[in-house]
């Protein structure tokens, strides 16, 4: 019995020890010739790689990967896992790349147990041809009404006076990175651009880079990414209206800026004033009700601007204010004095012309008096003779 279990105990370390021996010798190599690729699309960048050396073991097992990268500065990776071999995305080209990647073996290629290779690391930098001080400043860019990009920047510090500017973008869909042919000028040197027609480009990275000539120095590029619906600034609501109900109820009215932003996709901004005091409330719809403080305001005026909405972007800029709009009493009674006046002035105009006519169709009774007794006299004279 005791040969029995010591037997047991022999065949289960045995066991054990073959199934660690048969894990240990299944390895797994990291993908080679991993690279990073600039295709020229102004910060798009490929990170590429083949597979490991094949083991014939692993001929049947599909393999994955795992791939991690970020820029230089960033404090986290972003990390893919893929069975492709290749990924694409966007990065920031003022600062270098980095990544790294593993090959992975699934656990029923390895008896249970997923192993992985070792780590093989690629980087990337654009050449910093030109000093800091030859890029471009204050670059801002305002994406209007979701129709018209303009951008425009400040140029760097210390440029000679015959330095100018170029603008190239690109977003997926097109099929290389195109340059500015629209630019805003000042003194004959490019300080913006203006882009329209920017047909699916919403809800996308859009690459733009900023670059520069001189006679006497090379200038240093300047890159950025923006996604457009982020950025634009819409036109302020129009048609405002508002009116009082049951002498408490006050209601505010404004009707959808016009242009291709859905309705849905606004957020308001409403300043209400009462007399001195005033009050900002925010809606997405395009009417407000609140009640008043004294039933004998004398000053009810709003106003409202408008801004896309979280459902619709992750940020937005808000439009220009819309012109105050004031309670219709005031524009009634204005509008009666200025009817009445006109009114009362034909009418008064109206009497004299009467009276003059009036006095020129009446006979002067004096006048006739006088005709009838000259006409008497010469009867009676004929008479004599």
């Amino acid at each position: 019995m005791a040969f029995m279990c010591v037997d047991t105990r022999c065949l289960c370390i045995l066991l054990i020890c073959t199934a660690i021996g048969h894990t240990l010798e299944i390895k797994v190599n990291p993908p080679q010739d991993f690279e990073i690729l600039d295709p020229g699309l102004l910060g798009y960048i490929y990170l590429q790689w083949k597979p490991p050396v094949a083991i014939e073991k692993l001929n049947e097992c599909t393999l994955e990967y795992e791939l991690k990268y970020r820029n230089v500065d960033s404090e986290s990776w972003k990390t893919i896992i893929t069975k492709n071999l290749f990924y694409k995305d966007g990065f920031d080209l003022n600062k270098g790349i980095e990544g790294k990647i593993r090959t992975h073996l699934p656990k029923q290629c390895a008896n249970g147990s997923e192993i992985q290779s070792s780590w093989t690391e690629a980087s990337y930098q654009i050449s910093d041809q030109g000093s800091l001080e030859t890029k471009i400043r204050d670059m801002n860019c305002i994406y209007y009404n979701w129709q018209h990009l303009v951008c425009s920047w400040k140029p760097g510090k210390r440029v000679h006076y015959d330095t100018n500017y170029t603008m190239f973008f690109w977003y997926e869909g097109l099929d290389h990175a195109l340059q500015c042919v629209n630019y805003l000028q000042e003194n004959t040197k490019n300080i913006g651009c203006k882009l329209s027609n920017l047909e699916s480009s919403d809800y996308k990275d859009f690459f733009i880079c900023v670059n520069g000539s001189s006679d006497f120095e090379p200038i240093r590029s300047s890159y950025y990414i923006f996604q457009l619906q982020n950025i634009v600034k819409p036109f302020p609501p129009d048609f405002l209206h508002i009116t009082v109900e049951n002498s408490v109820e006050i209601k505010m009215k404004w009707s959808t800026p016009g242009g291709p932003i859905p309705a849905r996709c606004y957020t308001y901004e409403i300043v209400f004033r009462e007399d001195d005091f005033s009050w900002v409330s925010v809606t997405d719809k395009t009417d407000m009700k609140m009640k008043r403080k004294a039933n004998e305001s004398k000053d009810l005026c709003f106003l409202v601007r408008s801004k896309v909405n979280m459902y619709c972007s992750d940020d937005g800029i808000w439009s220009e204010w819309s012109e105050e709009r004031c309670w219709e009493v005031y524009t009634r009674t204005n509008s009666r004095i200025i009817f009445i006046i006109p009114v009362c002035l034909f009418f008064v105009f109206f009497l004299f012309l009467l009276c003059l006519v009036l006095e020129k169709e009446e006979p002067d009774p004096t006048l006739s008096f006088h005709v009838q007794l000259e006409k008497e006299v010469y009867s009676y004279e004929e008479t004599l003779c």
